[in-house]
């Protein structure tokens, strides 16, 4: 229990800090520090860590839920897809904070499967991080953070059929967070990387369903 309350209280004082993650071991630590004394987590309780309008970290967490154990929960590639959407629109409509319907925020997972993605991910998170670096900062400025939100729309309307085509909706996921990624680190060429991945993922897609 103190190993929580300890962890608790460094993640609030980062926040204080820095309001934005910076890498995704820090998304990861947000995440993780999310209710420490209960059994299940709320949305609510997990994106309040990551920023009130931190973009890039709310694409990895939809990401990062769409790729982990959870996502095999029918239905939630879907409700992901409601996330992305609802942020990407209001990024675009300049919005100077992320709205979410209450029903969203109050979905919840149990920690021990919250736990276990988090822990799947800790390897990977270090290798990716270790190679991000802040380059061709024109596709994760302005424009370019516009473009990353148009077409993060694209794939949450592609989501819910992704649900019918086996392990499509793992593409989604990767597309999330490669261009969380890019916008954290403003490594441009992660997010020209997933601008094609994208393009491969729902042309995959479309040729299965049609």
């Amino acid at each position: 229990m103190q190993k929580y309350v300890n962890s608790d209280r460094r993640i609030r004082d980062e926040v204080n800090d820095n309001p934005e993650p910076k890498s995704l071991e820090q998304v990861l630590d947000r995440i993780a520090a999310a209710a420490p004394n209960q059994d299940r987590v709320s949305l609510s309780e997990i994106v309040t860590p990551l920023g009130p309008r931190a973009f890039g970290p709310w694409l990895v967490l939809a990401g990062l839920i769409t790729l982990s154990p959870v996502g095999d929960i029918p239905g939630t590639p879907t409700i992901m897809a409601v996330l992305v959407l609802l942020i990407s629109g209001q990024l675009l409509f300049h919005r100077s904070q992320f709205w979410l319907p209450s029903w969203m925020l109050k979905r919840s997972v149990s920690r021990h499967k919250l736990e276990t993605g988090l822990k799947w991910m800790r390897r990977p998170a270090r290798f990716i991080d270790g190679v991000l670096r802040t380059r061709v900062t024109a596709l994760t400025g302005n424009v370019g953070g516009y473009m990353i939100a148009a077409t993060c729309i694209l794939i949450a309307l592609a989501m819910p059929p992704m649900e019918l085509v086996p392990f499509s909706a793992t593409g989604a996921g990767i597309a999330l967070v490669a261009f969380g990624l890019a916008l954290i680190a403003k490594d441009g060429l992660v997010a020209l990387l997933a601008f094609g991945f994208t393009i491969a993922t729902i042309g995959a897609v479309a040729y299965s369903l049609l």
